[in-house]
């Protein structure tokens, strides 16, 4: 019997494709589902348990991995060796115990390579250590060997002692400088623990006063001082300053991608805005991933103005950190903020979500261990020395170290940080053009089916 409800008039079906406006989609049947039913279907466990799990595993191996042992992953640190003594007369032969003591801390044992010793002029050690080159210097001080002579022939305690100063790089970073003096330390009191021997040996029988007096004395002669050879500002945290400034920029750079790309998204209708209980989504904009990416890389490089004059602005006019060469320091933040920012953006556009997990392990897990601010890249394993090769940390870290700590020479790691800033950008911009323009001819847009077949509008 005919019935004239239009919802069993067959023309007007949708899935017929002819007459009649399509009906609204029946509302759920049944109540919704409980919290209790949710968590009890182990699909819904899978893939945040896989992907949590993976993720601690890998920070915790990356991040303990490259500190748990830095003297035991020295790798030819490098440490100066100065002989600034003239030499004297000793028992009629010309002799310079300075000489014989940095050849022989030079040539001393170190099967694993641990140690760099490089023996320079009293410039040459200097100018090292203002291009951040070497972490400490040991020097022999002038007179040492007159002051040696003295103390053997007299055995008084008010002789002259024989001085060894160990000059210290705080701009090198606080642990370098640190593991540097106290290798230095170690290696100029077994110096003067040997010279120590000798002299004692030498001393003449003179009785108990001699044994008590002039042994004690000459047992180990070397005074061993400590001084600052390339000093830095008071608020430079103690040589700590570059590597947070850099770690600002970084997160500028990634934190600010991942907005940039979510803020297009929900602009462009491909994203949903949520805030508290309201939740807000604007018609679908047909565009292109090559164009979307356009959007995402444009914005990038244009608030990394912001962003960069920011950061400058809390860390010199707010807090007051030290630092000099400010235009410069201003420009190399900018480029660096945007070289990172268009690395997300590049990798975003390539893997989608999972982009964000690899842009993270990219820019910061793997960077920050593999950055050499902290720790020195000669005391990390060699995994991390590899790394440092290419991570964008370690080469935005030897820039910024080098404006803030050694009057931005270019020798000091500046020439290369520009280097790598422009291969990260360029490698950055071909990847993800790359990528969306083969994603773009092969049909895989982000296009609701609705906009399928209209025209793309240009950016």
């Amino acid at each position: 019997m005919p019935t004239n409800d239009p919802a069993n008039d067959p023309a007007n079906d949708p899935a017929n494709g002819s007459g009649g406006t399509p009906a609204p989609a029946p509302a759920p049947a049944g109540r919704m589902a409980s919290a209790r039913q949710v968590l009890r279907n182990p699909r819904i466990w899978v893939l945040p348990t896989v992907l949590l799990g993976l993720v601690s595993l890998l920070l915790s191996l990356v991040y303990m991995g490259g500190i748990l042992d830095p003297r035991g992953d020295l790798h030819r640190l490098p440490i100066g060796l100065v002989n600034a003594d003239e030499g004297a007369v000793v028992a009629g032969q010309p002799t310079n115990l300075g000489s014989r003591i940095t050849g022989g801390i030079a040539a001393a044992p170190d099967p694993k390579g641990q140690i760099s010793w490089r023996q320079l002029d009293e410039s040459a050690a200097q100018e090292s250590l203002a291009s951040g080159k070497l972490y400490a210097v040991l020097v022999v001080r002038p007179g040492f060997t007159a002051a040696v002579a003295s103390l053997g022939a007299t055995g008084q305690q008010q002789a002259q002692r024989p001085t060894m100063t160990i000059l210290t790089n705080p701009g090198a970073g606080s642990l370098a400088s640190s593991l540097a003096t106290s290798i230095a330390q170690a290696a100029a009191h077994a110096a003067s623990l040997d010279l120590g021997r000798t002299l004692t040996a030498q001393l003449p029988q003179q009785g108990a006063a001699a044994s008590n007096a002039a042994r004690l004395q000459v047992a180990d002669p070397a005074t061993i001082e400590t001084a600052v050879g390339h000093p830095i500002g008071t608020h430079s945290g103690l040589g700590l300053t570059a590597f947070y400034y850099t770690l600002l920029l970084v997160l500028a750079g990634f934190l600010g991608g991942n907005l940039i790309a979510n803020g297009v998204d929900v602009s462009l209708g491909y994203a949903a805005s949520e805030l508290g209980p309201m939740r807000t989504q604007l018609p679908t904009v047909p565009i292109t991933r090559t164009h979307t990416l356009a959007v995402t890389s444009t914005m990038s490089v244009v608030l990394a103005l912001l962003t960069s004059s920011l950061i400058m602005l809390a860390c010199v006019g707010i807090l007051g950190m030290d630092a000099s060469h400010l235009p410069l320091l201003w420009v190399f933040s900018v480029c660096a903020t945007a070289a990172v920012g268009l690395g997300v953006q590049a990798l975003l556009a390539a893997f989608g979500g999972i982009g964000q997990l690899i842009s993270m392990f990219v820019f910061i897990a793997l960077s920050l261990p593999s950055s050499g601010a902290t720790v020195p890249l000669q005391a990390l394993p060699s995994f991390y020395r590899v790394l440092s090769w290419f991570e964008p940390m370690r080469q935005l870290t030897d820039g910024v170290r080098s404006i803030l700590y050694f009057d931005a020479r270019a020798d000091a790691g500046l020439t290369r940080a520009w280097m790598m800033i422009g291969v990260g950008v360029v490698a950055a911009l071909i990847f993800g053009f790359a990528m969306t323009t083969y994603y773009d001819r092969k049909g895989l847009h982000r296009i609701v089916p609705e906009h399928a077949e209209e025209p793309h509008p240009a950016i």
